[in-house]
Formats: C-alpha cells, structure tokens, sequence
C-alpha cells in the first residue's frame, strides 16, 4: 500500500511565494511521473504541471514562469515552489504520481490535497 501526503498550503498576499510538498510513503520502490493539480470553487480540476522520472517538466501556460516543479528521489518527495502568486491561483492543490510499489505494481496515486489560499 502506498500513501501521497500534500503539505505546504497557506493563506498568501498576492505576489507572495508558497512552496508545496508531496510525500510518497508506504511500499514505494521508485516514483515515475509526478504531477500537480488544482481545482477551484466551481471549477474543473486542472493539471498545474508534471515531471519526469529525468526531471524533464511541463507547465501549464497560465503558472508558466511563475510556478516550478522539482523532486527528491532519495525522499520520495516532490515539490511545487509558486512565486508570483495571483488571487486566481487560490484553489486545493493535489499531488499525482505513478508509483511502482516493492511488488512492482504500477499505482496511480493521489493526494488529499492542501488549500492555497490569495487574497490581500
């Protein structure tokens, strides 16, 4: 069994900066891709950005330039650095990744997801 715990969400001024985590835990023998997302209020869920096993990323165009995406291999951990933050950025964050557990099972694995809140 595996586990994907989100940490980090705050309450920010716009044009302040939140750095997320992501830890995989339980019987975790490697990560593959990892990706955020966010859903807002009333909104569909919507992919922030995504990374390779190499550390290839990709983002979305509307947190491209503001938003990085990195991860910790030897953690278990990925991470989501937003600098720049606008009030349209507010929504719950959640971590994805594809998880190949000791047993060499591939897992799609979610989040519970953190709340990023930007308003002055």
């Amino acid at each position: 069994q595996v586990q994907l715990v989100e940490s980090g969400g705050d309450s920010v001024q716009p044009g302040g900066s939140l750095r997320l985590s992501c830890v995989a835990s339980g019987s975790v023998f490697s990560i593959d891709n990892m990706g955020w997302y966010r859903q807002a209020p009333g909104k569909q869920r919507e992919l922030v950005g995504t990374i390779t096993p190499r550390g290839t990323t990709n983002y979305s165009d509307s947190v491209r330039g503001r938003f990085t995406i990195s991860r910790d291999d030897a953690k278990n951990t990925g991470y989501l650095q937003m600098d720049n933050l606008k009030p349209e950025d507010a929504a719950v964050y959640y971590c994805h990744a594809d998880i190949i557990t000791d047993l060499g099972l591939l897992v799609d694995s979610w989040g519970q997801g953190t709340q990023v809140t930007v308003s002055s």
